[in-house]
C-alpha cells in the first residue's frame, strides 16, 4: 500500500492554507506596531478631510496640528526621562531652537523644507552632545535645574534675535512642491508616525535595553559594559532633535511665535510636557500620546465650545494639577498601567467566568 504524504505547513500553497489564516493576517497588522501607528496616521488624516467637508469644525485641522507636534516633542522626553531616567526642564528651548532655525532657513536663507530640517536637526544635535556632555557630572535635581537654566538663556537670546519671528508658507517648498495648510498636515501626520515607528524600534533594540539598565542602575549598567557616555549622549541628542522638529513645524503651523504672548518657549511649556508624560506613562509611546492629547488637546479640540471652559480658560490647568497628583500617587506608570491593570482585571473575569461554567482544564 502506498504511503500518502503529509502536508506540512511548508508545502501548503496559499489556496490550501485554512481561512483563519486571513484573520490571522489582518489581526497581527492590527497588532503589530507598524500597523497600528500606520492606523493612526489613516485615521488623523481622514479627521482632516472631514473638517475640509465641513463635516467638522475647520479649526480641527490647527488643533491637531498642535496637538501632533507637543506629542512628537513628548515622545523625544519619554525616550530621555522613562528610559534613560534623565531629567530635563529644558524641552522650550530645544524647541525654539528649531522654530527660530526654521525661521532664519526659511525667511533669511529661503531654504526648502528638507534642508530646513536637516539643518534643524543638526543645529538640535550639536546642543544635545553639549548638554549629554554636562550631565555625565551632573545628575538627578541638579541636572534638571542646569537645563532650566539653560532653556532661560535660550529664551532671552530669542527674545533679543526677534521679537515675534514670521513664517510665510507662500515661500515653502517640499520637493519643488509648494506647501499649503492641508499637505502640512500630512506631513506633520507623517512625521509623526514615522518617529512613533523609529522610537519603538529603538526601544526594543539593544540600544533601548541599554538605555532602560543604565536608567535602573549606572553602577549595574557599567558593570555589564555598556558605556553611559555612548548612550547619555544618544538620548539628550534624539530628545533635543525631536524638540527641534516640534519646534520647527509649530512655527509652521502658527505662522509666528510671540516671545511674549506665546508660552510655547516658557517654562510653562516644558512642565506639560513633563506632565503629559507623567499622565501617560513614562514607558508607554501610546500612553505618552494620549498624555498629551489630555493636557495639550482636551479643552482646544472637545471643550472648545462649551461656554464654561470659554469663560474659564484656566480650569483645565486645575484639571491637569489634580490629574497629575492622583497619578503620580496611585497610578506612577500612568495610564498605560491604569489600561494594563484594567485589561488583567478584565481578562480574569472572563477566565473566573469560564471556569465557573465549564469547569477548570
Amino acid at each position: 500500500m502506498e504511503q500518502k504524504l503529509l502536508k506540512t505547513p511548508k508545502h501548503l500553497a496559499l489556496k490550501d492554507l485554512p481561512k483563519e489564516s486571513t484573520w490571522s493576517r489582518v489581526k497581527l497588522l492590527f497588532t503589530h506596531p507598524i500597523g497600528q501607528f500606520a492606523m493612526l496616521g489613516v485615521i488623523l488624516i481622514l479627521l482632516n478631510l472631514f473638517a475640509q467637508f465641513k463635516i467638522l469644525p475647520v479649526s480641527l485641522t490647527t488643533s491637531l496640528s498642535s496637538v501632533i507636534i507637543y506629542a512628537i516633542i513628548a515622545i523625544g522626553f519619554c525616550l530621555l526621562l522613562g528610559y534613560s531616567g534623565l531629567a530635563s526642564l529644558g524641552t522650550a528651548g530645544f524647541a525654539g531652537i528649531g522654530a527660530y532655525a526654521a525661521y532664519y532657513a526659511f525667511q533669511v536663507m529661503g531654504m526648502s523644507f528638507v534642508t530646513a530640517l536637516v539643518l534643524s536637526c543638526l543645529v538640535a544635535a550639536l546642543l544635545g552632545l553639549f548638554v549629554g556632555f554636562i550631565s555625565l557630572r551632573i545628575k538627578g535635581m541638579y541636572l534638571a535645574i542646569l537645563t532650566l537654566g539653560l532653556a532661560e538663556i535660550l529664551f532671552r537670546v530669542f527674545k533679543n534675535l526677534n521679537h515675534m519671528p514670521k513664517i510665510d508658507l507662500k515661500n515653502i517648498t517640499f520637493f519643488f512642491l509648494p506647501l499649503d495648510r492641508n499637505s502640512l498636515f500630512i506631513i506633520i501626520v507623517i512625521l509623526f508616525v514615522v518617529l512613533l515607528w523609529l522610537t519603538s524600534n529603538l526601544i526594543n533594540s539593544p540600544t533601548g535595553r541599554a538605555m532602560l539598565a543604565m536608567k535602573n542602575s549606572t553602577s549595574a549598567a557599567q558593570a555589564m559594559g555598556i558605556n553611559l557616555i555612548k548612550f547619555r549622549l544618544l538620548a539628550f541628542v534624539i530628545s533635543t532633535v525631536y524638540a527641534s522638529i516640534g519646534g520647527m513645524l509649530y512655527i509652521m503651523v502658527t505662522r509666528a511665535i510671540s516671545t511674549s504672548a506665546s508660552t510655547f518657549l516658557s517654562l510653562t511649556m516644558s512642565l506639560n510636557i513633563l506632565g503629559a508624560v507623567i499622565v501617560g506613562g513614562s514607558k508607554s509611546l501610546w500612553g505618552t500620546s494620549f498624555g498629551v492629547l489630555i493636557i495639550f488637546g482636551l479643552q482646544s479640540i472637545f471643550l472648545i465650545n462649551i461656554p464654561f471652559f470659554e469663560e474659564n480658560p484656566e480650569f483645565m490647568g486645575i484639571v491637569s494639577g489634580i490629574l497629575i497628583i492622583v497619578i503620580v500617587m496611585f497610578y506612577p506608570g500612568g495610564l498605560a498601567q491604569l489600561a494594563t491593570q484594567t485589561k488583567f482585571w478584565i481578562h480574569q473575569i472572563i477566565q473566573s467566568r469560564r471556569i465557573k461554567k465549564y469547569g477548570a482544564y
